[in-house]
């Protein structure tokens, strides 16, 4: 039993014995609801014996109204442990879950989060397990209980009066097949709501991460007439899907309550007949005004536990993503990167890199340039092994990286990034994200090598002033110096500079220069720069364009041959003549 919730709702080993706590209660706590419809209908019973001429057990006001409150002390009891085992359970899943999310997340190579939109993600993350925890605290062990509290209770009134539990119960099959047999048709809408929620909440999210632009272009009443038909749209497809649903479900409600007419009919008969006395008729009465109420929320349950199959299934496509995986201890020979022939594409038709072919030196600056598309950024990314090869070998220090581990590869690479990544959190702590184990005087030497030191001091709390969400507090440079000193801290072997400079002023990217050249001896060092004069005193310049080498020199052998490289520093000092004609 457990092995099956656990398949069937993607749940832990601990969440599925919850799950299977959850639905006993339940079960016993919809059981003791039915004990006062017993002790109703035995008092009933001997109220009604005089009048009927029957004997019935005779007991004092006294003894029923203490049967009574044992009864309500049970109900009490075995509600408050299945509240506990079902509402504490699911939430204490809810959190495992998270987590397991999360550490999931940080083992699959960076091509998954390629293939997803971070909206998606974000709502599978949030979203769906909000509504995971909701399902499993108010729906699946109250569906279980209910159907299952529900056939024992029939078989009971089955064998005590097969004619009248036949009355009482042929609706029930009926109305739950009302509600099941429309189950495609309600996962299909579903589908439908749940696409057009993902599509809403990115068109939210891209207008927040670009309002400047929006604004800047005067584009604001166009891009929100789009975001309002994406609004309508998601409203449509929920007011459809649930329209849908409450229509199929109150339906079968609706049908079910025919039980209680066909009840009385078949009772009276029975009873004029003489087949049944009036104390199993009394009782079906009440059990068919109590009987109906678990089931109508069973049929409430079964139709929100489609939509939750939909969650699970999105919640279990991430957990079962293969994870990547490779050697977990390697000692390389030195660290040279070398390119191999490397083939590569984000999507399949689609290759960004033809073939590739160039060693960056240990102790040396390899620089990489050319048009803009050309893919020098994603030299960088493969060789910190962000996406796997279609063909050709990536080797760092004479061993392939292919099958090494990726967490464990990136303790030799400092990265800095084009795009800057820092957390809602203080200076300090961002720039130590690159050594955990630092201590202030090392970040505090990083900061000054990479030229932080300064605008940090300046700052109400320096070093513990909190920087906001992405460094919103401070200026483009600012965080990428920041990115920089980190980079500076982590002091690995091999470092990765992809326009670690792009947001900085003249003065400010040569002292940079200049602190990364007494950091970097020792060292390979691949740099992508679209300044040339960034990039002049390099070891080695590697031109890329269309996805190949299209050249590859110093400096001056590249001035000499007259090529792209040429041309590109060309272009660029004609760029760097030009002024405004007023």
């Amino acid at each position: 039993m457990i092995e099956a919730l656990k398949r069937k709702y993607a749940l832990s080993e601990q969440g599925a014995k919850d799950l299977f706590k959850g639905i006993v209660y339940s079960v016993l706590a919809n059981i003791s609801l039915m004990f006062p419809v017993i002790l109703l209908a035995i008092v009933l019973n001997q109220l009604l014996s005089p009048l009927l001429g029957t004997v019935t057990p005779e007991h004092s006001v006294v003894f029923y109204t203490g049967v009574g409150i044992v009864i309500l002390a049970a109900i009490f009891i075995l509600h408050y442990l299945q509240y506990t085992a079902a509402y504490m359970g699911t939430y204490a899943e809810s959190a495992r879950r998270r987590i397991r999310l999360a550490e999931k997340l940080r083992t699959l190579p960076l091509s998954f989060f390629h293939q997803r939109d971070l909206s998606d993600l974000t709502g599978a993350i949030m979203g769906d397990c909000a509504s995971f925890e909701h399902a499993f605290s108010h729906t699946v062990p109250q569906f279980w209980g209910a159907v299952i509290s529900t056939a024992i209770v029939c078989i009971g009134l089955f064998i005590f009066n097969w004619q009248m539990g036949l009355a009482l119960l042929w609706v029930a099959p009926i109305s739950f097949a009302i509600v099941l047999l429309s189950r495609t048709w309600q996962e299909k809408l579903g589908k439908k709501h749940m696409g057009a929620k993902l599509e809403l909440a990115e068109g939210i999210q891209e207008c927040l991460e670009t309002v400047q632009d929006i604004k800047a272009c005067n584009q604001e009443e166009a891009y929100l007439k789009k975001l309002d038909a994406k609004l309508d749209a998601a409203e449509r497809a929920q007011i459809s899907s649930e329209l849908t649903t409450a229509s199929l479900l109150t339906t079968g409600q609706m049908f079910l309550r025919l039980g209680l007419a066909t009840v009385i009919v078949v009772g009276n008969s029975l009873v004029v007949k003489s087949q049944i006395d009036l104390f199993t008729y009394i009782l079906f009465l009440i059990a068919a005004s109590r009987l109906y109420d678990p089931l109508s929320g069973a049929m409430s349950n079964m139709a929100e536990l489609f939509n939750v199959g939909l969650q699970v299934k999105r919640l279990r496509e991430i957990e079962e993503y293969p994870e990547e995986v490779g050697e977990k201890i390697t000692q390389p020979d030195g660290f040279n990167l070398t390119f191999d022939h490397v083939k590569f594409s984000y999507e399949n038709g689609k290759t960004v890199l033809q073939d590739i072919s160039f060693t960056a030196k240990q102790g040396q600056v390899t620089a990489l340039v050319g048009p803009s598309g050309g893919g020098k950024s994603t030299v960088a990314k493969l060789a910190a092994k962000f996406y796997p090869l279609e063909s050709g070998r990536i080797l760092l220090g004479g061993k392939d990286i292919a099958p090494l581990d990726s967490t464990m590869l990136m303790k030799y690479f400092s990265i800095v990034f084009q795009d800057v990544v820092l957390f809602n959190n203080t200076i300090m702590e961002n720039i130590r994200v690159g050594r955990k184990n630092a201590t202030d005087e090392d970040v505090i030497a990083a900061s000054k090598a990479a030229m932080c030191h300064e605008f940090i001091e300046r700052l109400p709390q320096g070093y513990q002033t909190v920087i906001g969400e992405n460094g919103s507090t401070l200026s483009g440079g600012e965080c990428q110096r920041l990115s920089i000193a980190r980079a500076l801290l982590k002091d690995a072997p091999v470092i990765l500079l992809d326009e670690a400079t792009a947001s900085l002023d003249v003065d400010n990217e040569t002292e940079i220069q200049n602190a990364i050249a007494k950091l970097i001896k020792g060292k390979t060092v691949l740099v992508i720069a679209h300044r040339m004069r960034t990039i002049e005193a390099a070891d080695q310049i590697v031109v890329l364009s269309n996805g190949v080498v299209a050249e590859n020199g110093t400096h001056s052998e590249l001035m000499a041959k007259n090529g792209l490289y040429h041309k590109l520093v060309e272009l660029q000092m004609n760029s760097a003549n030009w002024k405004l004609n007023v």
